[in-house]
């Protein structure tokens, strides 16, 4: 279970981060916002399952498994940034920029006033978190998962590009993968973090 657990979080986090890199090499040339806040969450992304495959080797520390929580929510609110760009209203992005900010701000005060023990169980993240944490991160975390939904609901309608359904499913799923770990439904976050990162894989390959 450790071995496979550590193998699976190494492979995930050596694709996702090459994905990042690659968005933000296609920013640097496009300077599209949208690809630069995608780049940016797949890269906490990586970040995350690398401290995953930290926790399955036996290295863990309580800074560690907060910077780990922090990371999960920090990475969905930078995928919504990603999305909403995508909405044409400077207001709409303005009011998420600041609604962002303050969320995230809240969850990093959960996580330093919080008791966070050992959440690991068999080498997975799965031990339920302290309730100002899940407040917190549900804070962060809900609205920017229903946006992203949204937003790519009506992308899709407009554009019928099979090519960027599987992008934006890629993000939503990464993006649920995070929440349902925070809605204390943890098992579902290495299966959602394979998935998501396959159909990322899958969207961007299929545009070149």
């Amino acid at each position: 279970m450790q071995i496979l657990v550590f193998a699976s979080a190494l492979a995930i986090t050596a694709l996702s981060a090459l994905l990042s890199l690659t968005l933000l090499a296609s920013y640097k040339n496009k300077r599209r916002a949208s690809t630069l806040f995608w780049g940016a969450g797949l890269a906490l992304f990586a970040f995350g399952t690398l401290l995953e495959a930290l926790f399955a080797a036996g290295i863990y520390t309580v800074f560690l498994a907060k910077l780990y929580l922090f990371v999960v929510a920090a990475l969905v609110a930078l995928l919504a940034l990603g999305s909403v760009q995508l909405v044409r209203s400077r207001h709409v992005k303005n009011a998420y920029y600041a609604f962002t900010a303050v969320s995230l701000a809240f969850v990093a005060y959960s996580l330093c006033v919080s008791g966070v023990g050992d959440i690991l169980v068999n080498y997975v993240v799965y031990a339920p978190l302290p309730s100002l944490v899940v407040i917190a991160s549900s804070i962060a975390t809900f609205p920017a998962a229903i946006a992203i939904i949204v937003v790519a609901a009506l992308s899709y309608r407009r554009t019928r590009s099979r090519k960027m359904l599987s992008i934006i499913a890629g993000v939503v799923i990464v993006s649920i993968a995070g929440t349902l770990y925070i809605a204390q439904f943890p098992a579902a976050l290495y299966y959602a973090e394979a998935v998501g990162i396959a159909l990322l894989w899958a969207g961007f390959y299929s545009r070149k």
